[in-house]
């Protein structure tokens, strides 16, 4: 008979031995991938659970327009939370009402678009970006998963206005990169990147990984790098000066291994950071004492 796969929260790791921050996550999200059956902690659950394991410090990412409101209110309610708001480049395509050509040279149905222009969309953005627990802008840049050349246009015009607002702010970035590691360095490059630029859920190779430490950028790894096939990803991991690693759990998406396919959470934190401590061949608490570090540094103290 076959084994029932299992669908709930993954079991509480062992706390960490010094206090961390989640560098990217999305709590307003968790509810909305439960399975049937399976219970909402809620924001106040999430984050006793995280506090328990010493993840008491969290970086709230609203990449469209509703979650980015509400990551602004729950960071004024919430001291343990900052926020980061942005237009995620999957909804820059959304909100530019691009309609691409099928492959086989069919016509597309009509393309889903927003009511909000991309320009308008934005500027509210960047009106929240002003609120005073906002402490960065993100995520933000290219993901060249699902877009077309239209799509990828839009989505470039995006980041660059993006980058602007960041530096303008004197705030963070934090990037989204998805199949575009060349095009994002490229656009870094001939804009000029904000002094603090982070890329979350890095997904490139060591190699990557030298570019983007040479250039001063930050990398913040989540559940990915404990998949069997991220052996490039443990490398970069494993190559990255102690001062540019970062962690996060990207929730609820990106669920560390061996739970891959139930919900994610920022009190499984403690999963990924042993595995880095492991290709690191470094004691954890050193690397928990640095990831804290880092992260006050960038965003300030909580």
């Amino acid at each position: 008979m076959a084994r029932k796969r299992e669908k709930g929260f993954p079991p509480t790791p062992e706390p960490l031995p010094v206090a961390v921050v989640d560098n990217h996550t999305h709590l307003e999200s968790i509810a909305d991938v439960l399975p049937d059956g399976v219970a909402d902690p809620g924001l106040t659950g999430h984050l006793e659970q995280g506090r328990a394991v010493g993840v008491d410090a969290l970086v709230q990412i609203g990449c469209d327009l509703d979650s980015a409101r509400w990551s602004v209110q729950a960071a004024q309610e919430h001291p343990v939370l900052v926020a980061g708001v942005a237009i995620h480049p999957n909804e820059a395509v959304l909100h530019a009402g691009v309609r691409e050509v099928a492959p086989d040279g069919l016509e597309p149905d009509p393309a889903p678009r927003h009511q909000v222009s991309l320009d308008d969309a934005i500027a509210e953005i960047a009106e929240l970006a002003r609120a005073d627990r906002v402490r960065t802008v993100g995520e933000s840049g290219l993901d060249y998963f699902r877009a077309g050349e239209l799509g990828r246009a839009a989505q470039r015009e995006s980041f660059r206005a993006h980058i602007a607002l960041a530096k303008e702010l004197d705030l963070p970035l934090q990037i989204h990169d998805r199949e575009a590691h060349e095009d994002v360095l490229a656009v870094l490059a001939a804009d000029g990147a904000p002094a603090r630029t982070v890329f979350h859920c890095f997904s490139g190779d060591a190699a990557m990984a030298r570019e983007c430490v040479a250039r001063g950028y930050y990398l913040s790894f989540s559940g990915t790098v404990t998949f069997s096939k991220s052996e490039e990803l443990r490398r970069a991991a494993a190559e990255a000066p102690l001062d540019h690693v970062l962690v996060e759990t990207d929730a609820p998406y990106l669920t560390p291994h061996p739970y891959r396919g139930r919900p994610n959470a920022p009190y499984l934190v403690p999963v990924t950071l042993g595995v880095i401590a492991s290709v690191r061949e470094e004691p954890l608490e050193a690397l928990c004492t640095a990831v804290r570090t880092t992260s006050e540094a960038l965003y300030g103290p909580w």
